[in-house]
């Protein structure tokens, strides 16, 4: 799923971010809200917007700015299950874990996968969304057609920053593995501008951007011709601190109430009402 790696600097960094954390646990009892922390920029899983509706929820700290999308959505189900108020902050990726070991948020709602290395510091949840790794092409180019990671052998191929999808990349006979950017608005520029042949995203987020962006296409892969993934690497789950076991508790409860054809509702609603890129 989106986002992966951190740098072996910023898994010392988590380190002492979590000596220097509370060890208590979050209580169910006497807490009157729970703090998330996300992007606001990874549409369709999260985004900022200035207008108002049923979904959004106000982003802390910036007065008439709200957040929208399938996380938001989640995170609204966990606090009326837990009766709690929710209050979401928008945090930089790569200040995400941090900011939960540090106590600035309780928990992480943010298209993030339950990888092995962040299992190291922080707990996840059951999953709460299921997808896979697709290809982001030029509708008009060289790779319009293709059906197997084996057509993209030469293809200049980006991803974004710190992210599995860049890993993916190299999974890829002979590609040209360009530099990585930091957001999908920067990868949709490089290939509609023919910098790049192709970028890596998951399926909602390309969705999303194809329907804005009628420059770029889906390549979807049968069995046994696209990416290998591993289980963490097609879902994505709530992170809280190690600690924090009432709460991790709590929050599958919460998600174990949402089937997964609700949940695909959610998703379908949410790339619907997506800003344009």
């Amino acid at each position: 799923m989106k986002k992966v790696l951190f740098v072996f600097v910023m898994v010392l960094g988590l380190i002492t971010f979590a000596a220097c954390g509370s060890s208590e646990q979050f209580d169910l009892e006497s807490e009157t809200e729970f703090v998330v922390g996300l992007e606001a920029a990874y549409a369709p899983f999260n985004w900022s917007t200035p207008t108002q509706n049923s979904f959004t929820v106000p982003l802390a700290g910036q007065p008439g700015v709200y957040v929208d999308g399938y996380d938001v959505v989640m995170a609204s189900y966990i606090a009326d299950e837990l009766g709690l108020d929710l209050v979401i902050k928008m945090v930089d990726w790569d200040g995400l874990i941090p900011a939960l070991l540090s106590g600035e948020i309780d928990m992480i709602i943010a298209g993030m996968s339950p990888t092995a290395e962040r299992a190291q510091t922080v707990s996840f949840s059951n999953e709460y969304f299921r997808s896979e790794q697709v290809m982001v092409v030029s509708s008009t180019g060289s790779y319009a057609n293709a059906t197997s990671l084996n057509d993209f052998s030469g293809a200049r191929v980006v991803a974004q920053l710190g992210t599995l999808q860049d890993q993916l990349i190299d999974q890829i006979t002979g590609v040209n593995h360009l530099e990585p950017l930091d957001t999908y608005g920067m990868l949709a520029t490089a290939v509609s501008s023919q910098a790049a042949d192709a970028f890596i995203a998951e399926l909602p987020v390309a969705l999303g951007m194809v329907a804005s962006n009628s420059e770029l296409s889906i390549i979807q892969f049968e069995d046994g011709q696209g990416f290998q993934v591993s289980d963490e690497d097609v879902i994505v789950s709530v992170a809280l601190r190690q600690e924090d076991v009432n709460l991790l508790e709590a929050v599958n409860a919460a998600l174990a109430t949402v089937s997964n054809a609700t949940r695909a509702n959610i998703m379908t609603a949410a790339l619907d009402r997506q800003p344009n890129a």
